[in-house]
């Protein structure tokens, strides 16, 4: 809205954001602030809140259950309210705040701030602080006037000490408003008649505290009020506001309006109000007056916030814009001035507001105050100047020069002060301020200033402050970011480790070396630290080698060695040459220093061979070692074993390689093996792997240090698997005489070789024979051993080994003596005595295999008798029985102990039978079953399985590949079952033979069992088996079975024979054993005979059987049979399957029958829906509709939409009828041409969907007038506008469609669609009213498609007009250029063009001008005055040759000194011979090539011209030049002048001479005057005398004459006073010492030139004029 007061802007549609129509409402959608606005919601039947982010256009839905929310003005957080209970939750946080449950529910509730909400129940107010843990604090009860209203808002000041309450409530047809007014200081409340209020602090003009001010807008039958008045106790110092009552102005035709929202901008201090109809009013705060009133929207705005954003009102209107309004800056106080007419109040807001438009008004006021003298005044005036246009050193210049008044404030101060109270003083005021200030040492005044941020700092204000305050000048110095300053500040405090910290923050890099350098002199403690600092950025901020260097230059080892722990840290390569520089320092001053930093193996780049050197050197040989990498000289070091640690040797042994150190060893062994052999051993222990084993056994060796090798070997052995360690440890502690750790070792070690090991023991032969033993024991050498022993008559050992070492391996033993044919005797003696734990069998069969059994008799009796269990011992005595012959099967029989298996595998060759009876007794069913194969005992096995009953082994028998199966299963039959009479065991051979698929073996044996006489004829279950089993191996037999058997299952065994496709022989079960139901399901669904079953069921009559008869007739299409048999049966429960039958087939008359009988049986809604349907099917309409006037369950409104589906429309109309669905009836009686009825229908649907249906069907038919009707409650909804638009135009509805829109435009839904496609049509088909229509409706309509309509419409005026309002004025421009004839308008473009935003418009507009209307071109110039480009317009008005056409545009810039404007019109003023306003435009502005202009003006016809060339001469210097034009021209004093002003004597003697030449005595005379000072009295006393002139030169010497006279009388009295005052004092005695040379010191002239003495100049002269 270019050239209005305010700004209007829509900052988003929620409805683009998803956010339905229905839920933008007052109790839906709440905004608090410009920053969010909540959105109650209900989709899908769940609760949900949008909470959309207004500046990112964003929303963030989230699934709560409330009937209330609304967020916090500033942050993100939210208060919901369900029924009685309050919540607040930090969405950020994602956590809970706070919670309450109110006493009464919560009508209405507002944040009044951050931090608390107002509640307003029915009869109290409460408040609710998130600062606390509180629960709402009541704070006033409700007044009875706002009983029965609608709260609409609830508003507190700052402080909350005032708060209001308002509310709307219906009277007298109008919507009145009602308020209550509280104090809580007070606790006193006020009822007030108003609508809407608001509270401002605001700070008039001269008032040193804010006023806390009330603003109240109301309608009354009276008219409309708005009243601004102060509440609450004027503040101390404070004029009182004095209150004003405004009337506010309604639109006539808005006699229900009324003031809905108000918000008073405090940057403004203007008052923002909105009413009902969707006017904006804007008043100002301090005087009333309205500034602005309009139209807005016309949709009704509900909720407002203030826009801390831009000072305005944001509110969000039912159509779901969000708009907001604020003052254009730009444009207010022209506004003011030029269309409201009250300049006053455009300078109060232009002051108050900081606003632009009234600079040029302030700067004359200010001017004219000055010159007044009334300097207060002009200072206020410049320091309240908006845009601080008055704010610079002139001004400050100015009121310095003011005289001040005895007794008050100076003129400047007065700026400061006025300055100080409202904004902030820039550098150069800052300074002018601070300068007296610093002079009367108050710099608590500046310190104060500071802290409130009202100055500006400067390093040139640091510099003033400094002197006294170093501290408070840094903090200048840091505000002003003066960086060299704040380093050097921090230098000189001491301060250093802030210096580095400051210079990263700001970005500076000062000399920090050099800095260093000064703290190394002042305070070397800090150093080390200030150096750190330097080198722990990244990348450092000083070389480390220039800090090394200054430590070093001051000889400071203990700070230069903190900074280079802390700065070499890292350990990289390019720190090489300092690590070996620090420790070369510290070895040479502090080796401990030294030692400690190389042990804490910091480094590792340095020179390690020179610092080895220097450790050898200062006696630390541990440092050395690790730095040497010379054999030679580690071995030189090392020897000294008594200067090194062990620890430490030991360690570095590992870092050497193994040559090294085998070699150290060696040299160490070499020198002092007594001294060193410990140490060697216990190095060589630790480093065994890495320096081998073997290398060092032959070390070891090599010294015959069998020692040495022992407690080597010793270390590893036990860890070690090699077997030469163990070996060489045994031969070792063997030399050594260390028995008991061979037989240790030997009893011990997995490793060594045991052959090896048995071999050497037997060669040393050692005293003890115990570790031979221990080796051959464990080796399984006993034979060996035992033959070893025996041929060296070592028999006690013998004994001892087995009865001592291993009982185990008396066996072995006495193999081995049975071996060397050793006594009986001594063997039974042997195996009597040994009490350990042996093998028996393994004794028995070292007995056995030398056929010696019998040896083991007597020791076998006696340990039975002893009663030993052991199955081995049995074992053995049952083979020596069975041998012998001797009672063997009774003893297998009886014996419990003996194992059977390995018995019987020693029968099984002697005696099968006797090995079955083992077997049987062991229950070894394997070998039984083989011995009985083997040897044909058939029988034996089939009673053994039979009384087994192991399905395993029936099956291993069994098995078809088993040729003993047969003789064996005939032995089960005759023999093993006839003989058995436990059930148990007939079950398992029954399973064993159904397992292994023997059918008809299975039959015999069942038939044998079941049919014979037996005990288990009547047994049930053999009975099904054997059913069963004929089932599935001779179904021929099955009918016979049934009929003969009785204790069978029939249901199981018929189920099995219906698997089995035996369906006759089900049924016959099914009828012996009377199941109706199950024998018709066997001729229905397997005989598949309906014929039989029909019969069936006929002879049982039984209804279950009716019903299953039914279900298949169903099923088999016989819809008619099957009703019919479902009435026999008298059964609805399957009536869904029933009626979707007969729908498809269509009996719907049978269906009717089948549903009055089941609506008798059970009342069901879809029993009684269906019934509905099927007298609509059968065109039973009376029926239908008396049926459903009854009562009933039946879905109407489902069997309408089916109705209506399947084209029966007149049962449709019924039905629809009935339920009131006035959508589906209306679209009904469109198909039945009804479209009057269909019109009244659709107004009670009052959808959309019917409203278009009917519409679409009106228009179908020609009946536009029902078809407006519908289509005007369609057009409101901007999502269908297309669709209908659309319907019309293709049918080519042009005109009625424009009718239709343009009786929307009143309603009061109408939207910006509806404008814009209204104009797009008019654009189309109505052109003529499209200018008309825009000039009244431009602000509703969506102009970017409007503008592309009217483009392809080749409207071209209308375009302009769009663009400009669009803001485009480039097109708007270019348009009209390019149609001139069409659009262009003089004054329009005059108006757009300052406006563009492409400048290359301006050139194009000059063009076009000078081709189509030249005369208006400056007028175009002087628009586009402050931003085309003076230079490049010039240029091309000069290529055109046009400039003298645009002379009054290059006077109007002439102001900037543009040398191209300045140029071009110099020449237009040439041209036109105006030397006045040439020379006039010289003076003034002198940006141009003067030497140039004075060369073409020289040259000129006209006099004057060439006069202004020697005038541009002389200003450029060019003297000479100058005077030559004016002799030329004989403008003789022109020349005289401006030979003056050269101060060249020769240019004035030149000119005299020339005077002489043309014997002009006049301008000889006033030359002299004109140059006295450049010419030389005998000069020019001798040009006189010789050309007979001394009568015109006479007043020149009469004037030197008189000049030097009064010089030489000056000098005069001088020198006599001076001498009077040196004799009018006593003489000084002399004291001896030499007097001074100088008697004056350097005030001595000063003083006396304050005396009156005129200065000498060089020559001795005083200067000229000095009286």
């Amino acid at each position: 809205m270019a050239g209005i007061p305010v700004k209007f802007l829509e900052v988003l549609q929620v409805k683009s954001l998803g956010i339905a129509e229905g839920s933008i409402a007052f109790a839906t959608l709440t905004m608090e602030s410009e920053k969010y606005i909540c959105v109650r919601e209900e989709s899908g039947g769940k609760n949900e809140v949008a909470i959309i982010d207004v500046a990112a256009g964003s929303v963030d839905r989230k699934p709560i259950k409330a009937d209330s929310a609304i967020m916090n003005p500033s942050s993100k957080i939210i208060a919901l309210k369900a029924g009685k209970t309050l919540q607040i939750f930090n969405l950020d946080l994602k956590q809970k705040v706070k919670s309450c449950n109110m006493v009464q529910d919560v009508e209405f509730w507002k944040w009044l701030d951050d931090t608390t909400l107002g509640l307003v129940t029915p009869t109290d107010v409460f408040h609710w602080s998130l600062d606390d843990d509180k629960e709402p604090t009541k704070v006033f009860t409700r007044d009875a006037s706002l009983n029965g209203c609608q709260i609409i808002n609830y508003r507190a000041n700052a402080s909350k000490t005032w708060v209001l309450l308002m509310g709307i409530a219906p009277r007298d047809g109008r919507v009145a408003g009602f308020m209550q007014l509280y104090s809580t200081e007070r606790k006193a409340s006020q009822s007030i008649d108003g609508h809407v209020g608001t509270f401002i602090n605001y700070r008039m003009q001269g008032n040193p505290e804010d006023s806390g001010l009330l603003c109240l807008a109301s309608r009354t039958a009276a008219g409309g009020k708005l009243h601004i008045l102060e509440v609450g106790a004027t503040p101390a110092g404070n004029r009182a506001f004095e209150k004003k009552a405004k009337e506010i102005e309604f639109a006539p035709d808005a006699a229900t309006d009324f003031p809905v929202a108000i918000q008073a901008s405090p940057k403004y201090s203007v008052i923002f109000l909105i009413t009902k109809f969707g006017y904006l009013h804007v008043y100002d705060l301090e005087t009333g007056s309205v500034i602005f009133k309009n139209r807005i929207t016309q949709s009704t705005i509900f909720v407002t916030a203030y826009n801390s954003n831009n000072g305005g009102i944001i509110g969000v209107n039912r159509a779901g814009q969000v708009l907001t309004v604020t003052i254009d800056e730009d444009n207010i106080v022209p506004y003011i001035t030029s269309q409201l007419k009250n300049p006053q109040l455009a300078l109060s807001l232009a002051v108050r507001g900081n606003l632009p438009g009234a600079e040029e008004v302030f700067t004359t006021q200010f001017n004219q105050q000055y010159a007044a003298g009334n300097f207060d005044q002009a200072a206020i005036t410049a320091a309240q100047a908006p845009k601080g246009v008055l704010r610079n050193a002139e001004t400050m210049r100015k009121l310095q020069q003011a005289p001040v008044s005895p007794g008050q404030q100076s003129p400047l101060l007065k700026y400061f002060s006025t300055l100080l109270e409202t904004s902030k003083l820039n550098k150069q005021e800052a300074i002018e301020l601070c300068r007296p200030v610093i002079q009367q040492n108050r710099t608590e005044l500046i310190e104060k200033w500071l802290k409130e941020d009202k100055l500006e700092c400067s390093e040139e204000l640091g510099d003033m402050i400094k002197p006294i305050s170093p501290k408070f000048a840094l903090s200048v110095y840091l505000r002003a970011e003066a960086s060299a300053k704040v380093v050097q500040c921090f230098a000189e405090t001491g301060e250093f480790e802030k210096i580095v910290l400051y210079s990263q923050k700001v970005g500076y890099t000062p000399d920090y070396v050099y800095i260093l350098r000064m703290i190394l002199r002042s305070n070397p403690d800090k150093a080390a630290d200030y150096a750190k600092s330097l080198v722990n950025q990244d990348p450092p901020l000083a070389d480390i080698n220039q800090i090394v260097d200054a430590f070093a230059e001051m000889n400071l080892v203990q700070p230069c060695t903190a900074f280079l722990l802390e700065a070499l840290k890292g350990d990289k390569d390019e720190h090489a040459q300092l690590q070996t520089r620090l420790l070369e320092m510290n070895l040479r001053a502090a080796p401990q220093v030294a030692d400690a930093i190389l042990g804490n193996k910091m480094f590792t780049k340095y020179d390690k061979q020179h610092i080895a050197q220097l450790c050898e050197q200062a006696g630390l040989l541990t440092r050395a070692l690790e730095n040497y990498t010379d054999l030679f000289d580690i071995k030189r070091a090392i020897i000294h074993t008594h200067l090194l640690k062990p620890e430490f040797l030991i360690s570095y042994f590992g870092t050497l390689s193994v040559e090294n150190a085998l070699e150290c060893l060696k040299e160490m062994l070499s020198k002092n093996i007594r001294q060193n052999l410990q140490i060697c051993v216990q190095i060589a222990a630790k480093y065994h792997e890495h320096l081998t084993t073997t290398a060092l056994i032959d070390l070891f060796e090599s010294f015959k240090s069998f020692e040495g090798l022992f407690y080597f070997l010793g270390a590893i052995v036990n860890a070690s698997e090699d077997a030469e360690v163990h070996f060489k440890y045994i031969e070792a502690a063997c030399k050594t005489g260390q028995i008991k750790e061979v037989e240790r070792i030997c009893r011990e070690s997995n490793f060594y070789d045991p052959e090896r090991v048995k071999n050497f023991l037997k060669e040393a032969k050692l005293s003890d024979q115990l570790p031979l033993i221990i080796v051959c024991d464990r080796f399984d050498f006993v034979h060996d051993l035992v033959m070893y022993l025996y041929k060296n008559d070592l028999k006690k050992y013998i004994e001892v080994y087995v009865t001592k070492v291993n009982s185990k391996r008396l066996p072995q033993v006495v193999g081995g003596l049975l071996d060397v044919d050793c006594s009986e005797d001594v063997i039974k003696n042997l195996i009597s005595v040994v009490r350990g734990e042996f093998s028996t069998d393994q004794l028995v069969e070292e007995a056995e295999k030398r056929n010696r059994l019998k040896l083991l008799l007597p020791w076998l009796e006696s340990r039975i008798h002893e009663g030993v269990t052991e199955p081995a011992t049995h074992n053995a005595l049952a083979k020596i029985y069975i041998d012998a012959n001797n009672n063997a099967e009774r003893f297998l029989r009886e014996n419990e102990h003996y194992d059977s298996l390995v018995v019987g595998k020693y029968c099984e060759k002697r005696d099968p039978q006797l090995a079955f009876v083992a077997y049987e007794r062991g229950k070894c069913d394997q070998e039984l079953i083989e011995v009985c194969h083997a040897n044909n005992l058939y029988k034996n096995e089939a009673r053994y399985l039979v009384a087994r009953r192991d399905d395993e082994l029936w099956a291993q028998v069994l098995d078809p590949e088993n040729e003993h199966r047969r003789p064996l299963v005939d032995q089960v039959v005759q023999t093993a079952l006839h003989e058995s009479h436990d059930p148990d065991d007939v079950s398992s051979t029954v399973k064993a033979f159904m397992a292994a698929k023997l059918p008809n073996e299975l039959i015999e044996l069942l038939e044998k069992l079941v049919m014979g006489d037996s005990a288990f004829s009547s047994n049930k279950n053999l009975q099904n088996l054997l059913i069963h089993t004929a089932i599935e191996a001779d179904a021929s037999r099955v009918m016979e079975y049934i009929n003969r058997l009785d204790n069978y299952d029939a249901p199981d065994v018929a189920a099995i024979a219906i698997e089995s496709s035996l369906f006759e022989e089900a049924f016959a079960i099914f009828q012996k054993f009377d199941v109706p139901t199950e024998a018709i399901k066997v001729l229905i669904d397997h005989i598949k005979n309906l014929d039989r079953a029909y019969e069936f069921a006929e002879r049982v009559n039984d209804g279950d059987v009716w019903s299953l008869l039914a279900g298949a007739q169903l099923r088999d299409g016989m819809v008619k049979e099957a009703i019919d048999s479902y009435i026999k049966a008298d059964d609805p429960t399957t009536y869904k399957q029933v009626v979707a039958a007969a729908n498809e087939s269509g009996n719907f008359e049978e269906l009717v029958k089948y549903l009055q009988m089941a609506r008798k049986k059970a009342r069901d809604a879809s029993v009684e829906t269906e019934l509905v349907f099927a007298f609509a099917k059968t065109n039973r309409l009376a029926d239908m509709e008396e049926f459903i006037t009854e009562a009933n369950l039946a879905n109407v409104q489902e069997v309408g939409d089916r109705c209506y589906q399947n084209g029966m429309y007149e049962a449709a109309k019924i039905l629809y009828t009935n339920v009131s669905d006035f959508g589906r009836l209306s679209s009904t009686l469109v198909f039945l041409g009804e479209y009057q009825a269909a019109v009244d229908a659709a107004r009670k649907a009052n959808n959309t969907r019917s409203w278009k249906e009917v519409c679409f069907a009106c228009v179908e038919h020609g009946e536009f007038k029902m078809a407006q009707i519908c289509g005007l409650h369609i057009v409101v909804h901007a999502d269908e506008l297309d669709e209908v638009i659309n319907y019309y135009l293709s049918r080519g509805h042009f005109h009625e469609l424009i009718a239709l829109l343009e009786a929307g435009l009143n309603l009061e839904r109408a939207h910006m669609g509806m404008f814009t496609e209204l104009a797009i049509l008019y654009s189309k088909y109505a052109p003529e009213k499209m200018s008309e229509y825009l000039n009244m409706y431009w602000s509703r309509v969506n102009i970017p498609k409007v503008l592309r309509a009217a483009e392809n419409a080749h409207l071209w005026d209308e375009l302009v007009f769009l663009y400009g309002k669009y803001e485009e004025y480039d097109n708007a421009i270019l348009t009209m250029m390019n149609h001139p004839s069409e659009a262009w308008k003089h004054k329009t473009l005059l108006e757009m063009v300052p406006k563009v935003a492409n400048t290359e418009i301006f050139y194009k507009a000059v063009d076009f001008y000078l081709e189509f209307k030249p005369s208006q071109l400056n007028d175009v110039l002087s628009a586009a005055v402050a931003r085309i480009d003076h230079t490049r317009a010039v240029k091309l008005l000069s290529d055109r040759n046009e400039l003298s056409l645009v002379k009054p545009y290059l006077q109007l810039v002439q102001q900037n000194d543009n040398k191209h404007v300045n140029e071009a019109l110099n020449s237009v003023l040439i041209e036109e011979g105006d030397y006045e306003a040439l020379r006039q435009s010289i003076d003034k502005y002198q940006n141009f090539d003067t030497i140039a202009l004075a060369q073409q003006l020289e040259k000129h016809e006209l006099l004057e011209f060439r006069r202004i060339a020697a005038y541009l001469y002389k200003a450029n210097n060019r003297w000479q030049q100058s005077i030559d034009i004016c002799k030329r021209d004989k403008l003789f004093k022109d020349a005289m002048q401006y030979a003056a002003d050269s101060r060249d004597a020769e240019s004035a003697l030149s000119l005299l001479n020339y005077f002489v030449e043309i014997e002009n005595k006049e301008c000889f005379a006033a030359c002299l005057f004109t140059c006295y000072d450049l010419v030389k009295p005998d000069v020019a006393m001798e040009l006189a005398w010789r050309n007979r002139m001394m009568d015109f030169a006479m007043p020149y010497f009469i004037n030197v004459v008189k000049e030097y006279t009064q010089k030489v009388d000056m000098l005069s009295t001088h020198h006599a006073e001076r001498k009077a005052e040196e004799e009018s004092q006593p003489p000084t005695p002399n004291m001896g010492m030499q007097q001074l040379m100088l008697t004056g010191g350097p005030g001595g002239m000063g003083m006396g030139m304050g005396m009156g003495y005129p200065q000498q100049q060089q020559g001795g002269y005083p200067q000229q004029g000095m009286q």
